[in-house]
């Protein structure tokens, strides 16, 4: 049975299940994990590649966690300070893997070419990226019922209509 969540509107919907979640972390992680890559040695240009790095590690941790939260896992409402800071857990585990293979990638090759930096860096990506999505999947975004929070929604007072009188005068 699949684990019901609430949408914006405060209906129960369902959570997708393990193989959803997996796919939609793919498209949504992978994605931005890809475009990462072109950003880190780009950004690379003008400061050390460890802070290049931890920069692009930053923005995708916060876009990811609010596509995760949304789409991916199927919350129904934006991630909290709370989530957001659970998730940056499993970012830095991502961002020590990534530092890790380059470093590795350049003891072994003094100067590798770009594609072979490309690889590494994606292969290390894709490995942290499948300890993310457990990371996320049990601990950050896994309980629903953790949060029992209603979803934010927009509160908007009600406008007063004045009431018609009816007059009884004839």
């Amino acid at each position: 049975m699949e684990p019901q969540t609430a949408d914006r509107t405060g209906s129960p919907t369902t959570a997708p299940g393990p193989l959803a979640s997996f796919v939609r972390f793919v498209v949504c992680g992978g994605g931005i994990g890809v475009l990462s890559s072109f950003a880190v040695p780009l950004v690379a240009l003008t400061v050390p590649w460890a802070m290049a790095n931890a920069v692009i590690t930053l923005a995708s941790t916060l876009l990811c966690t609010e596509l995760h939260a949304l789409f991916t896992f199927g919350t129904g409402r934006r991630p909290g300070w709370r989530r957001h800071l659970q998730s940056s857990g499993s970012a830095a585990a991502a961002y020590a893997v990534t530092c890790a293979a380059m470093f590795l990638l350049h003891a072994v090759q003094s100067s590798p070419s770009m594609l072979t930096e490309q690889a590494a860096y994606l292969s290390a990506s894709a490995l942290a990226g499948i300890g993310r999505f457990l990371v996320l999947r049990l601990f950050v975004f896994g309980n629903p019922r953790k949060d029992n929070r209603p979803p934010r929604t927009l509160a908007l007072p009600r406008p007063t209509l004045p009431r018609a009188t009816v007059s009884t005068a004839c």
